[in-house]
């Protein structure tokens, strides 16, 4: 039996062959929107689906299926399908998975546009989310329906970083049949593979970790092929959310990387956790990979290590928070996450504004909080920047 690739080698090698392309190291960029035929007859049997074959880059591109088979690859999944967006990718998911009057399960914390989306979804077609913390088995079954299409959660979520336990999930999940959904960005499959834990569909917003270098903006959504051929004939054809060839070769370009990238996220987090706890100017401290955290069991099951996120709350209000923010030199305020770049942001009044102020204290969502994305800097220098900010909140005081 062959033996399998390390995961540091297969995000270098799987998905492509180079003989295939006459030698050619990198693979190449289709830059094309469509596609020849040999004949009327052959293009009849390719629409016909009697013949494999490319017809129109929305539909399938060389270079973007290159990605989705070593996304697949890297997430242990039957099939990928790459994105425009993250959105697009949750958008074309939920869409698949539900039809008016259903009703989903969703984690208590969630990112600010999938908010909106399940608030629409709601308004348009009656489509019922309820939030849940996802705890105990017995508080996710009491949210159970006939009616209930899937479950959809974060985890790590963003922005407070609590954990779900997916095997928690998971066993729930399957006494009744329900599609589990994970977005796995805060992650990447470098640190948590949710399918290996028996969840249903994953999805990333690859302009994150999976590109790295904050110049593409996409998402990939991996699962069984069943599914991923349903939603690439219905939703993702019809609606059109597709990637495009040139931002697919920037994503295998920037997946080279990734183990070497999310190590040196990491390390750098761990050190930023440490210094922030015994700042004066900062409350709390929202870190996975902390071994104070309570979620930290959970992280230890099932993620390789915390990641490059951090949150924490300071010890103010939303101006305290802006003032902070405001007297940073190099760390730039801006959202997004997963870049070379350190980021910085605050989620109540960013990537959270949409949701209504009370809906955002349930979700632990504060005034006080900021989340901060470590770059690939030296930590050092991170934290001088991140130190002299928060001193002058002291001093103002």
């Amino acid at each position: 039996m062959k033996k399998e690739h390390a995961f540091e080698t297969q995000v270098i090698h799987s998905g492509y062959d180079a003989k295939e392309h006459l030698g050619s190291l990198t693979t190449p960029l289709f830059q094309t929107s469509t596609f020849t035929f040999e004949s009327a007859e052959q293009g009849e049997k390719r629409f016909a689906g009697e013949e494999g074959g490319y017809i129109y880059s929305r539909l399938a591109n060389p270079t973007v299926k290159a990605l989705e088979e070593r996304m697949a690859q890297l997430e242990g999944a039957d099939a990928a399908l790459a994105f425009g967006s993250g959105m697009a990718a949750v958008s074309a998911t939920l869409i698949a998975l539900t039809k008016a009057n259903d009703h989903i399960i969703c984690s208590q914390g969630i990112y600010g546009c999938t908010y909106g989306l399940l608030t629409m979804l709601e308004e348009k077609y009656n489509i019922q989310t309820e939030f849940s913390n996802m705890k105990t088995e017995e508080a996710l079954r009491s949210l159970i329906r006939p009616e209930t299409a899937c479950i959809y959660l974060e985890t790590p979520i963003n922005p407070t970083m609590e954990l779900i336990d997916l095997s928690l999930v998971v066993r729930v999940a399957k006494e009744y049949d329900i599609p589990v959904v994970v977005d796995n960005t805060f992650c990447s499959p470098y640190l948590q593979q949710p399918l290996a834990l028996g969840c249903d569909i994953v999805l990333h917003s690859a302009t994150k970790y999976i590109g790295g270098h904050g110049d593409v903006v996409a998402g990939v959504l991996v699962g069984k092929q069943a599914f991923i051929d349903c939603v690439a004939s219905t939703t993702q054809k019809d609606i059109g959310g597709i990637l495009s060839p040139f931002d697919a070769w920037l994503l295998l370009r920037g997946l080279k990387t990734l183990p070497v990238r999310m190590d040196r996220h990491c390390v750098n987090a761990e050190q930023i956790v440490r210094k922030l706890q015994s700042h004066p100017a900062v409350g709390s401290v929202y870190y996975p990979g902390d071994a104070t955290n309570p979620d930290y069991p959970i992280m230890q099951k099932q993620m390789k290590r915390g990641g490059g996120l951090i949150s924490f709350e300071i010890k103010g209000d939303k101006q305290d928070a802006q003032f902070m923010l405001n007297q940073l030199t190099f760390i730039k305020k801006a959202v997004s996450l997963g870049d070379a770049e350190t980021l910085i942001q605050h989620p109540a009044t960013m990537t959270h504004s949409v949701v209504p102020e009370a809906t955002r204290e349930q979700m632990g969502i504060r005034d006080s909080l900021i989340r901060l994305s470590v770059g690939l800097e030296a930590w050092e220098d991170i934290w001088d920047d991140m130190q002299q900010a928060l001193n002058k909140l002291v001093s103002s005081e």
